[in-house]
């Protein structure tokens, strides 16, 4: 797949409803985006062991129990602790090879599975870290793939919310805590991490393909456009950053003050 190809794939899966969104090839074809030099076989290898070991320990084991031993103890994915800042932890084909990630990555590969073996997984837009939901006979669960997929307790997601800085009568809310997400915003999600890696470190390519990704992925959302344009700013694009700019006011109406004033900022720039 050539980066032209990926960007056309992350095209066509920006039409599509959130039902039946293709997470895992989406999330490759992100990946192949960001660096087309891979081969990307190794990693669907991968996944596909994934949902093997997965079916298997499904008969013996509950679902949560199955799920957690399947990708942190037979792939043996767990998160990076000691590098976290790593560009390759959001990147799912680096994230294959090196069995580390954060935990929206990691979580990708959780959610392919559970996909694949019918389990209703979910990803939760946690503040500050990815969790995913499991429905079980018990009632939900929040699992931590970044932690070897283990068990939250409520508790601990009150306390957990509360030092990320919600009100208390927010973080006692596990309705709220845990209400699902889309697999779209979680590819969205990880995007966001890539962007946010490479804008502190100055990189400003990587920081506009992972943007432009996301305004792929969610052709409506003008945010999206605002990054490209701040990442080709960083470059000296100045008439791309317009370009962008632009396009951020048009899917807006034209509303956006932020982006008013920036292509404002950026047009004197270009006389």
């Amino acid at each position: 797949m050539t980066r032209e190809e990926a960007e056309a794939f992350l095209t066509e899966a920006g039409k599509l409803g959130d039902t039946g969104f293709p997470l895992f090839e989406a999330a490759i074809a992100c990946a192949v985006h960001d660096d087309p030099d891979r081969d990307a076989a190794a990693a669907r290898a991968i996944a596909d062991e994934g949902v093997d070991h997965l079916a298997g320990r499904l008969q013996t084991e509950s679902p949560e129990e199955a799920i957690a031993e399947s990708m942190a103890g037979d792939l043996r994915l767990q998160g990076d602790l000691m590098t976290y800042d790593h560009p390759d932890n959001a990147d799912i084909i680096a994230v294959s090879e090196r069995r580390m990630g954060i935990p929206v990555s990691l979580g990708v590969f959780y959610l392919h599975a559970a996909r694949r073996c019918d389990l209703n997984v979910r990803g939760v837009d946690f503040p500050g870290h990815f969790l995913l939901r499991i429905e079980t006979r018990e009632g939900p669960l929040a699992l931590d793939p970044f932690s070897e997929g283990r068990v939250v307790l409520p508790s601990e997601l009150s306390r957990r919310a509360f030092r990320a800085g919600l009100t208390p009568d927010i973080a006692g809310r596990l309705e709220l805590l845990m209400a699902p997400m889309s697999d779209r915003a979680v590819l969205i999600r990880l995007q966001n991490n890539i962007f946010a890696r490479a804008q502190a470190a100055g990189d400003w390519p990587r920081a506009e393909r992972s943007a432009l990704r996301r305004a792929l992925l969610d052709p409506a959302d003008h945010r999206p456009w605002l990054d490209v344009a701040a990442a080709r700013e960083g470059q000296g694009a100045l008439a791309g950053a317009l370009q962008a700019l632009t396009q951020a006011q048009i899917l807006d109406g034209g509303a956006t003050l932020a982006a008013r004033a920036a292509r404002e900022r950026v047009r004197l720039q270009l006389n």
